[in-house]
């Protein structure tokens, strides 16, 4: 996101784009990563060690409100824990590893396609389309059926008797 635009997005709104919301701002658009809260905090006060948790979660908030941040629980992953990125001009859907973590985003003709449909069908004006899909990465299919693998071996290993000791 442009730094003219997200100016100009906060100064409608009467707010003022300070040092530290612009530190917070590059960092959730260049890091490249979903970055919660806390991530956010420790990595910011590398770099302003006067910030603190609290100008961190109002930032976000604002930031939020704004509409220049969307916050985003990704299936869940991560318990109630929240991520955030900026609002990026081509709709994309995150694609979550649900064993390790790994968040992929996915743009392409078909979300675009899904969206036209669901006007065409139901009459709906879309303003935001937010797409979480869950599964396996391909690391972790390759894990799970070693592990699926390995327990079938067990179950049909015969039982070994056990070693008594002396004494």
């Amino acid at each position: 996101m442009e730094p003219a635009g997200i100016e100009d997005s906060l100064r409608r709104r009467g707010v003022r784009l300070t040092r530290q919301r612009q530190i917070l701002l590059d960092l959730i658009d260049g890091s490249g990563k979903h970055l919660d809260a806390e991530q956010l905090y420790q990595m910011a006060k590398e770099q302003d060690p006067k910030l603190n948790r609290v100008t961190v979660y109002r930032t976000l908030k604002l930031l939020k409100q704004g509409g220049l941040v969307d916050e985003l629980d990704l299936m869940h992953y991560g318990g109630d824990q929240h991520y955030y990125e900026t609002r990026l001009k081509q709709e994309h859907a995150h694609i979550i590893c649900l064993r390790c973590g790994k968040v992929e985003e996915f743009f392409g003709d078909p979300l675009q396609r899904l969206r036209k449909q669901v006007e065409a069908h139901l009459g709906f004006q879309i303003l935001i389309a937010r797409t979480e899909v869950g599964g396996y990465c391909s690391h972790c299919q390759a894990l799970r059926a070693r592990e699926i693998e390995q327990a079938r071996e067990a179950e049909a290993a015969p039982a070994r008797p056990r070693k008594r000791k002396p004494g």
